[in-house]
């Protein structure tokens, strides 16, 4: 996957599962397309296969699961979420957090299978212990700032200076409020290789100009 990237998480929102999640899907493939920067995806375990298959850009499955075959009743397993297409995984995010072990595991089992880890923080400290799991992202975002009107990069540029610090250029994106091209510059400038957005595309009225919009911003923070 090129960097610097956007990632868009689809959460659960109405906007981004079922049918509208390939549709949603193959809008952040064509403005990757047409503007030739790098976008990808994270959607949850159900509509993963279907948009793995509708779409080249990266996909990523929002949570896996350290199991292998066997008794594992709803878990998520690493080597299922590669065949089905993906390119990764989430890991961590503030609404799905696990335990220190069950993400060293985690990340182990998507390793394994081959898998791109992105592995969210909640602080640049806590980052910077997840780096000693060797994931290949860590996405720093302070939870009171995610689904707001303010972005990281605005309300708190000294979060993505520390967190680079912490984790090492490279390996760090950005989250929480992320809504506008200034937000994604202001992020690459300070060290970040991308971003993380959520809400901002995925319930606009037109994630097509948003994401469109968002993707000048990475082009300006690369000058």
């Amino acid at each position: 996957m090129k960097l610097p990237v956007i990632i868009v998480n689809f959460k659960i929102y109405e906007q981004g599962t079922g049918e509208k999640a390939v549709v949603l899907a193959k809008i952040c493939e064509k403005v990757a397309n047409e503007t030739g920067e790098s976008v990808a995806v994270a959607v949850n375990a159900i509509d993963l296969k279907a948009v793995c298959e509708a779409v080249k850009i990266p996909v990523f499955a929002q949570h896996l699961d350290p199991v292998v075959y066997g008794s594992g009743t709803g878990k998520i397993l690493a080597k299922h979420v590669k065949e089905v297409g993906a390119f990764g995984t989430l890991l961590n995010h503030s609404e799905y957090q696990i335990g220190e072990i069950v993400l060293r595991d985690s990340i182990a089992r998507a390793r394994e299978a081959g898998l791109f880890t992105v592995v969210c923080a909640d602080t640049p400290e806590r980052g910077g212990k997840i780096k000693d799991f060797e994931p290949d992202l860590i996405a720093v975002e302070p939870p009171e700032l995610i689904g707001g009107d303010i972005s990281v990069s605005k309300a708190g540029p000294e979060i993505i200076e520390k967190a680079v610090d912490f984790v090492g250029k490279n390996k760090v994106l950005v989250g929480a409020g992320i809504r506008d091209p200034e937000d994604v510059t202001i992020a690459l400038s300070l060290g970040a290789c991308g971003v993380l957005v959520a809400s901002g595309v995925v319930k606009a009225a037109d994630p097509y100009a948003v994401l469109s919009g968002l993707v000048l911003g990475l082009k300006a923070g690369q000058k």
